[in-house]
C-alpha cells in the first residue's frame, strides 16, 4: 500500500510543516496516522514531497518532517475528453473514473441531444462538483497531478478546441459505422489529443459536421455499446495504453 496522500495549496520546503484544516482533520481523525507514518503531500500540479509524521494534535493537526520535494512533469500526449453531460450523477461518476484512469482534463460539453442541462446556480454547483469529484478522486488514485475541468462549452466552442488537437475523435456508439476503429487510429507520441463522448441520445448530425469541419474523425471503440458515463474512460485507457504512457 501506497502512502496516503494529502493537498496542499502550495508544498513546503524541507523541514517541518503543520497539517492543519480539513485535510489535517481526514490525516488525524480518520486516517489516524500516527508518530513514524509516511504520507504524500502534493498540490495537483504535479509538486510532492514525500513525508514522515511527527507528531498529531488535536482532531485537525499533524506535524509532518518534509524530506524531499519533487515534480512531474506533465505527460505526453496530453489528453482531454470532452463529456457531454450525463443525467443524474452519472456526471461525477465519469469525471471519478477518467480521474482513476489518467486522463488530463475534461470538458463538460451542452451537446444538442443532452438531456441535462447546466443554468444558473444550478450549473454552477454541478460545475464545482465535477472539480470537487476530480480533486478526491486524484488523491485516492495518488496523482501528483489533478486533471483540470474546463467551464461548461458549447458545441462551437467544443469545435474551436478540436482544431487545435494534435489528434481529435468522436466517439461513434454505431458498430458498423464506416469510421475506423481508436485501437488502430494514427496516435500522436507528443501534443495533444482530444476525445469527444456524445450524451445518451448520440451526438446530431449536425454536431457530426461541426467537428469534422474541425478535423475530428469518428471512431468506433468495440462492437459493444457503451453509456456516455463510460466510453470517456475506456477511450483514455485505449489511448494510454497505445501511446506508451502505460508502459
Amino acid at each position: 500500500m501506497t502512502a496516503p496522500v494529502f493537498v496542499v495549496d502550495a508544498v513546503p520546503g524541507a523541514g517541518n510543516f503543520l497539517l492543519d484544516g480539513p485535510e489535517g482533520r481526514h490525516a488525524v481523525s480518520v486516517k489516524r496516522l500516527r508518530e513514524g507514518e509516511e504520507l504524500v503531500l502534493v498540490d495537483g500540479r504535479g509538486r510532492w514531497a514525500a513525508c514522515e509524521v511527527v507528531a498529531a494534535e488535536g482532531k485537525d493537526q499533524l506535524t509532518v518532517r518534509v524530506a524531499e520535494v519533487h515534480e512531474d512533469p506533465a505527460e505526453e500526449p496530453r489528453i482531454t475528453v470532452v463529456q457531454a453531460l450525463p443525467k443524474g450523477d452519472r456526471g461525477e461518476l465519469a469525471v471519478e473514473t477518467m480521474t482513476e484512469t489518467g486522463v488530463d482534463a475534461i470538458v463538460p460539453w451542452a451537446a444538442s441531444r443532452c438531456i441535462t442541462q447546466w443554468k444558473g446556480d444550478r450549473g454552477l454547483k454541478a460545475l464545482a462538483k465535477w472539480r470537487s469529484t476530480a480533486r478526491e478522486a486524484g488523491k485516492q488514485s495518488r496523482r501528483t497531478r489533478f486533471p483540470e475541468i474546463a467551464d461548461l462549452m458549447t458545441s462551437k466552442q467544443v469545435a474551436a478546441l478540436l482544431s487545435e488537437a494534435d489528434f481529435a475523435a468522436v466517439l461513434h456508439e454505431d458498430r458498423d459505422h464506416p469510421s475506423g476503429a481508436l485501437a488502430t487510429a494514427d496516435l500522436p507520441a507528443k501534443g495533444s489529443v482530444v476525445l469527444v463522448v456524445g450524451p445518451e441520445g448520440g451526438v446530431s448530425p449536425e454536431e457530426l459536421a461541426a467537428f469534422g469541419a474541425a478535423g475530428a474523425k469518428p471512431y468506433r471503440l468495440g462492437r459493444s455499446v457503451l453509456r456516455t458515463s463510460t466510453a470517456g474512460t475506456a477511450a483514455t485507457a485505449l489511448v494510454l495504453g497505445r501511446t506508451g504512457r502505460w508502459s
